[in-house]
């Protein structure tokens, strides 16, 4: 699920990659303004995983927000989130089933 990661990578860098999945989708936003961040490849890999999946999880308990469910897909996509925050930044890479994928592909990562 994680891989390990690199040496350059400053404690820094794993607080923002933590905070991007923790408050997904409004940091990964905030780390694309930030130029110094935005270009950290540990940074930029969480961050637009976080950022993907944070739209993705915002828009499916957005569309089901009338329903309970919609309700239980958020918090527990939210604890998911938390989740992938803790192994960011104890310095992991997530790897996160499609999405990781699709940043690599684009070259986003």
């Amino acid at each position: 699920m994680s891989e390990q990661m690199s040496p350059d990578v400053t404690s820094d860098d794993k607080l923002w990659a933590a905070l991007a999945y923790a408050f997904s989708p409004l940091v990964p936003i905030i780390i694309l303004l930030l130029e110094e961040k935005k270009n950290r490849p540990f940074i930029r890999a969480h961050n637009m995983q976080a950022l993907i999946f944070g739209i993705i999880l915002f828009g499916v308990t957005f569309v089901t927000t009338f329903l309970i469910i919609g309700f239980c897909i958020g918090i527990v996509g939210w604890l998911i989130e938390l989740y992938w925050a803790y192994n960011a930044y104890q310095g992991e890479m997530v790897e996160i089933p499609v999405i990781t994928d699709l940043v690599k592909n684009q070259g986003w990562a």
